[in-house]
């Protein structure tokens, strides 16, 4: 017992150590990735508390004070938003406390890139917090998490506009035949697989039958919105390129897809996933993964993004990596002189916040039809109509960033 009881005291010892020196050893460059990690940590928090912390909060008076007590789905809601409201909150006193910084010599500076230890155990405490605050502030939280997951999704929508555009100059500027070439592969490439990822949409999502218009209409207009795309970028004044229209027709067949797939299990027309009533844990793993990914790429990009994004006094973005390459990158940030920040600090942490409140709307199937989506990862028709909806706004975007400088010729886009 007695050498157990070492053996154990050593191991932890190890492991505080070991975690002390990982998080001293996070610099300036590597401070994104690490806030991306902490992000993905406390998504996987809340999808493990909404596995087995239902009997603890069942338990508890302040949460639990109904005269009948909710279903299991309840509590289990419950315990993602909690955690997402510290996570929002979190990041949300981050952004207001990094507003206005302009030079890495503001003391605040060192807050945004440093002290991670104490960054860690204060997002702990307050995540601890959020599970003694009334059930009132939570359903509040709740409320205004649809709005700010909508104000998320717009957020990806206007960066892969500047990304797409961004790629689409960078290979016409370098002027060779080769990347003309490339230009028209990979718009090719996009194209076909638009429209097999269509036909597939119309074999999953229309089933025979069965009346499924709605389904119908919605991949329709997606078709259409391709050849719109495609109008619009190759007409004579626009002098575009089918490089942005193929993308952005992709992502609209994507996110048609992610719609439709959203739909509610007994739906007759959801014929992909066949009245099924559970999901496995590889599809879960490969739905928060992707979360992960596309609020991780959200977050790095809107941080140091040129776009309309970033407000007018803010720092643009450079190309310098998330990660050093070289000691010389490293030196180079260790000079006394006063250096720019190379991107908005406060803006960077507002994208997680906003991320919290998209990724709790996902775990909980947008808080609707709870006995349902108590078990299901973003599942039900609010989910249906979030994706629809930023489908039409992308289209909406993207034609006017074709249009837009035609139209207004002495403004900068």
């Amino acid at each position: 017992m007695w050498a157990a009881s070492c053996l154990a005291s050593c191991c932890a010892a190890c492991a505080c150590e070991a975690c002390r020196t990982a998080v001293g050893s996070i610099g300036r460059r590597s401070a994104r990735i690490a806030y991306c990690g902490l992000f993905a940590l406390s998504l996987f928090a809340s999808w493990a508390l909404r596995e087995v912390a239902a009997p603890l909060l069942q338990s508890i008076p302040w949460i639990n004070h109904f005269h009948k007590t909710p279903d299991r789905e309840w509590f289990e809601t419950d315990a993602v938003l909690r955690v997402s409201l510290g996570n929002f909150l979190f990041f949300t006193i981050l952004a207001v406390i990094m507003a206005g910084i302009k030079d890495q010599k503001d003391p605040r500076d060192k807050i945004h890139h440093g002290g991670w230890m104490a960054k860690i155990f204060c997002w702990a405490v307050i995540v601890f917090l959020m599970f003694f605050v009334p059930n009132g502030v939570v359903s509040f939280y709740e409320s205004i998490s649809k709005f700010g997951s909508g104000l998320f999704l717009l957020v990806q929508v206007v960066l892969l506009l500047d990304f797409v555009h961004g790629w689409n100059e960078n290979w016409v500027a370098k002027d060779e035949q080769f990347w003309y070439m490339a230009l028209l592969v990979v718009s090719v490439v996009c194209y076909i697989a638009t429209f097999s990822f269509s036909g597939l949409l119309f074999h999953w999502f229309t089933p025979s039958g069965h009346d499924c218009g709605l389904n119908l209409f919605f991949i329709v207009f997606t078709l259409i919105l391709v050849f719109v795309f495609a109008i619009v970028a190759l007409h004579p004044k626009i002098n575009g390129s089918l490089l942005p229209a193929s993308v952005i027709g992709l992502y609209c067949a994507y996110l048609c897809y992610s719609g439709l797939s959203s739909e509610p299990r007994d739906y007759e027309c959801n014929g992909l996933h066949n009245h099924s009533n559970a999901v496995s844990t590889g599809s879960l793993t490969l739905g928060l993964l992707t979360t992960i990914l596309s609020v991780v790429y959200s977050a790095v990009r809107a941080g140091s993004s040129s776009t309309v994004l970033s407000p007018p006094d803010s720092p643009r973005g450079t190309d310098k990596p998330l990660l050093p390459f070289s000691k010389a990158d490293e030196q180079e940030d260790k000079k006394d002189v006063p250096r720019p920040v190379t991107y908005s600090y406060s803006f960077f942490h507002l994208i997680f916040s906003l991320a919290s409140m998209y990724s709790a709307m996902l775990l909980t199937g947008w808080s609707t039809s709870i006995g349902e989506s108590g078990k299901l990862v973003d599942v039900g028709w609010p989910s249906v109509w979030v994706r629809i909806v930023t489908q039409w706004a992308t289209a909406g975007l993207f034609i006017w960033s074709l249009v837009a400088p035609i139209l207004f010729p002495d403004r900068e886009f």
